[in-house]
């Protein structure tokens, strides 16, 4: 058995395209809403892809103060909203050096980049001096270590869409070697930037219907989301000795690469099924206690089938229910992985398995037992989150449900 079977979780927080906070997120997604509608945050009329997973009613004042709001990127709100939840419900009130952080994003600071790169070109604008503060996504951990006082360990991981779930992993690492024990892990995307939408479709990548449809027969990309998720992971023996209600337990983790291709994944699911495996073992487990998975599930067409033939290798007939939760918030890039891993711990938590948004017509390629479109009550031990990012990263992560 690891000893990450001794890592748990105190608190969660999110800022999704289904609403900001983890509950009202939840809710949402159980529910069977969706957050994908028409982009309205950027000039669309040019652009091949009219919509995304927007961060919609979002005020950073409400949660900020001014000069706070002026120096983070949006990336960077949602990830530092997002850990601000989860901190509170944790109930940490003592940090210093036993205490760290670890931030994800793919994407940083694409927009504040191309904006002014864009102001420079056609007006001879020169970037202003918080340029790069803006665009360097260790900042946001800079600015909450600020705020708490926080002056342990500190990484920013950037491992495509694996970032969230590498994240968790890494500050799981901090706490197994002793070095903190507590780490809040926080991730933040903006993802609605023309440059990234035309090279995306350029690709083939993005459903230009604006339609998140994973596993679906008739699926054709996915869907960009923006979004920040946080967690706050500590060592059992932290928790247990401050009081703090222990969500969940990080059962285990693990991550590795393809080393087949730049973009696409191995076309068998060789990697993602090797990462599965290796999280299983981190977490002393066998492939049928695992009662569900959050599937990294894009709708990509070579990407669902790769995914399904590594969840068949790896569970065989186990009696595991699948579903990506990418057709209700779009595709979050390096935050979808952490927000995700915080779906598994509130799905071992209540009991409930989110539902499978946007698959009316499940392809054939892909036979796993798909969570229907909506929830239902089902009472699980283990889930597991899968993601899988450009340059073959894979990441997996076993969330456990919690007994004393």
């Amino acid at each position: 058995m690891s000893v990450l079977s001794d890592i748990v979780v105190t608190g969660v927080g999110a800022v999704t395209p289904l609403g900001v906070g983890a509950d009202v997120t939840w809710d949402a997604l159980v529910e069977g809403r969706c957050g994908i509608a028409p982009i309205t945050s950027i000039d669309v009329s040019s652009l091949p892809v009219r919509r995304a997973g927007e961060i919609r009613d979002f005020h950073p004042k409400d949660y900020m103060s001014t000069k706070l709001s002026l120096d983070l990127e949006p990336y960077m709100q949602y990830a530092w909203v997002a850990a601000q939840e989860a901190i509170r419900q944790s109930g940490l009130t003592t940090f210093g050096d036993r205490v760290g952080i670890v931030m994800a994003s793919a994407l940083s600071g694409i927009n504040v980049i191309g904006s002014t790169a864009t102001s420079l070109v056609s007006d001879g604008k020169s970037a202003g001096p918080k340029f790069l503060t803006k665009a360097m996504a260790n900042i946001t951990a800079a600015q909450l270590g600020i705020q708490y006082g926080i002056t342990g360990p500190s990484m920013t991981v950037s491992t495509a869409c694996s970032s969230g779930g590498d994240a968790a992993t890494l500050a799981a690492l901090f706490l197994r070697s002793g070095m903190a024990d507590a780490m809040i892990v926080m991730a933040g995307e903006e993802a609605v930037c023309p440059t990234l939408i035309q090279s995306l479709v350029r690709a083939g990548a993005l459903s230009k219907a604006g339609e998140s449809l994973p596993f679906d027969a008739s699926r054709s990309g996915f869907v960009l989301g923006s979004g920040g998720g946080s967690v706050v992971l500590e060592t059992a023996e932290h928790a247990r000795n401050r009081g703090a209600t222990i969500l969940a337990d990080l059962a285990g983790c693990a991550n590795n690469t393809d080393a087949y291709n730049p973009v696409s994944p191995d076309p068998e699911g060789r990697g993602i099924a090797a990462c599965m495996r290796l999280a299983l073992q981190d977490a002393g487990l066998v492939p049928s206690q695992i009662g569900y998975l959050n599937a990294h599930g894009t709708a990509t067409v070579q990407g669902d089938v790769a995914e399904c033939r590594a969840i068949a290798d790896v569970f065989g007939d186990s009696s595991l229910y699948v579903s990506s939760t990418k057709g209700a918030t779009g595709h979050m890039m390096g935050a979808g992985g952490l927000v995700e891993l915080i779906f598994c711990v509130l799905a071992v938590s209540r009991g409930i398995l989110p539902p499978n948004t946007g698959c009316s017509r499940q392809d054939t390629a892909c036979p796993v037992t798909l969570v229907p479109d909506v929830c239902f009550s089902h009472a699980i031990d283990y889930a597991m989150s899968d993601s899988m990012g450009f340059g073959g990263q894979n990441s997996c992560v076993i969330i456990g449900k919690h007994k004393e």
